[in-house]
């Protein structure tokens, strides 16, 4: 056994089963471990950043499971850090391993070089400004004492991206001290005082009737708390918002949903948040569109009270009246049992509802309208599908105009937000979630940047659908132009026809100009047990719902 596969038996011990790598020559020996194994599926991508958003889905809808990318070190392993910044602004645990220069090469120009000497990058400062650790195994003796550490770091407290790199020279010594590796994954609970103090403010609260609202983030869905959230809201009769990435938590018809809050959000939401006196933020951080762009005083006269995983989220954006450090399932049962014993006054609520989704929308014109699109794709959706909306306007459209029951989500690429993330990420939520079907919504400019991962996903058996929100051209950046400027520059794309592109890859290929042809070529994709891409021409003129926050 050498070092390699040392490293892989240790991530077989963790339960990962399935790597997304790119190749080169100073991988060759970590690629033989991982072609051994016969637990982890090893994905070959056309493109290294795929590889790092493949490696965040995969841990994406997961709380247990480990992403893992590997690349060649330098040019390959620097493809990695759009994948990396995802992981990190969205508390995905993810190792990425990236080959490196043996001591004797190093300063001396080897080939892709990496180590800060002799003019050459610094791998290591690099790679520590987009994780929360970053190691180097420069003898074999060191390599499961660093991979244990490495992985437990990137499970600890808020989940996290780490790096390693690997001499290859390194690589193919003998293991000289391989052993089982240890995962100490201390969770993170809410101390006690805290939680009993949580529960008297809010028995108070509804004692004296004031409006509770809740606001779910995006922690609650990576801490699986979905049955501690809705026996919580529906004991105490708690009305609650789902930010984007938190949609289909609960399902979104329940009577207590009022919707997603905003500036692409519901009317219903903002109308409840503005009404609420006590807003119980459920792992969320308060983001930007999330908050109305950051509008002042939003807090002002209401109590604010805030769970999360993270210390320094509380009070980052808002004043914070109480905080609660903490991962989410543990603490909603927590207070869920202190709440209890106190045995508040609850009302049983109803609400009048004004929801985007329900709205009824017509075409103006020949092309279809993207928020028909939407609602079409919402009533043909599998029972528990995984929606992944692409940056742009497809995002909104899809966030908007779509209703998430039956155990489905949603997920949008989150605050650092890179084009194409969501394109390449659902190989891995789907080899994460092979009972689950993955659907990605994006723009023509999200496919054109990395499309081509539709070979990789063929290759591999991997039957992601892309539904094509197809403007030919950048439409939220063109709306900001226009709000801005008044004018719009650079924003106007040729596009291919994508249909016959996935037909000349070997995949299915479906182009949609008129509304009522979207079922069947949706039916056709969801029956094959190979890719597809639903190419649909919508109508470039229609603008989402958030008209009001781009022209302010």
């Amino acid at each position: 056994m050498n070092v390699s596969n040392s490293i892989v038996a240790m991530l077989e011990s963790v339960g990962v089963d399935a790597v997304f790598s790119g190749s080169g020559q100073g991988s060759g020996d970590i690629l033989f471990a991982f072609a051994e194994s016969k637990k982890i599926k090893t994905i070959m991508v056309r493109h290294e950043q795929a590889a790092s958003f493949m490696a965040c889905g995969y841990a994406m809808f997961n709380k247990g499971k480990l992403g893992v990318c590997n690349a060649q070190g330098g040019p390959g392993s620097y493809n990695f850090f759009s994948g990396l910044g995802v992981a990190l602004s969205d508390s995905l645990p993810v190792l990425s391993i990236a080959s490196y220069s043996p001591k004797k090469w190093r300063g001396k120009g080897d080939l892709g070089e990496v180590t800060g000497l002799g003019r050459t990058p610094d791998s290591q400062a690099m790679f520590a400004a987009t994780t929360k650790g970053t190691f180097l195994i420069e003898h074999p003796d060191q390599a499961c004492d660093i991979v244990e550490e490495a992985i437990n770091l990137a499970f600890e407290g808020r989940p996290g991206p780490v790096h390693i790199d690997l001499p290859y020279d390194v690589a193919a010594m003998p293991a000289t001290r391989h052993r089982e590796i240890k995962l100490d994954i201390k969770p993170v609970l809410p101390l006690k005082k805290t939680v009993d103090l949580f529960a008297s403010v809010l028995a108070d609260a509804m004692n004296a009737k004031k409006k509770i609202l809740a606001i779910i983030g995006y922690g609650s869905v990576r801490s699986h708390a979905e049955k501690e959230l809705l026996q919580f809201v529906e004991k105490f009769q708690i009305p609650f918002l789902t930010s984007m990435d938190a949609k289909g938590i609960i399902p979104e018809n329940h009577p207590l949903s009022l919707g997603m809050p905003g500036t692409c959000g519901d009317k219903s939401a903002k109308e409840a948040f503005k009404a609420a006196e006590v807003v119980i933020g459920i792992g969320n951080s308060f983001p930007k569109w999330q908050m109305w762009k950051f509008e002042e005083g939003l807090f002002d006269n209401k109590t604010l009270m805030h769970i999360n995983i993270s210390r320094d989220e509380i009070g980052k954006v808002y004043p914070t009246d109480y905080g609660m450090i903490s991962d989410i399932a543990p603490a909603i049962k927590a207070l869920d049992e202190a709440l209890t014993l106190k045995k508040p006054l609850v009302e049983k609520k109803t609400f009048t509802k004004d929801k985007i989704y329900n709205s009824v929308v017509k075409a103006k014109g020949d092309k279809v309208h993207p928020g028909a699109l939407c609602q079409e794709l919402s009533k043909l959706l599998p029972d528990r599908a995984i929606v992944l909306g692409d940056a742009g306007a497809n995002m909104i459209w899809l966030a908007a105009f779509m209703e998430f029951n039956k155990g489905q989500n949603f997920k949008n690429p989150g605050s650092f937000g890179p084009m194409a993330s969501h394109v390449n990420a659902s190989l891995g939520v789907q080899l994460a979630n092979p009972d689950r079907r993955v659907i990605v919504g994006c723009g023509d400019g999200d496919y054109e940047m990395s499309g081509f991962e539709i070979l990789t996903a063929l290759q591999n058996k991997i039957p992601i659908i892309w539904v094509i929100l197809n403007n030919s051209e950048f439409n939220i950046i063109k709306l900001f132009n226009l709000a801005a400027h008044g004018k719009e520059v650079f924003n106007h794309i040729i596009c291919p026809d994508f249909a016959k592109y996935a037909e000349a890859c070997g995949a299915n290929g479906f182009r949609v100009e008129k509304l009522e042809q979207f079922a069947d070529a949706f039916k056709n994709a969801l029956a094959s047990d190979k890719p597809s891409i639903i190419d649909v021409i919508i109508d470039a003129d229609e603008v989402m719902p958030f008209k009001t926050w781009v022209q302010d």
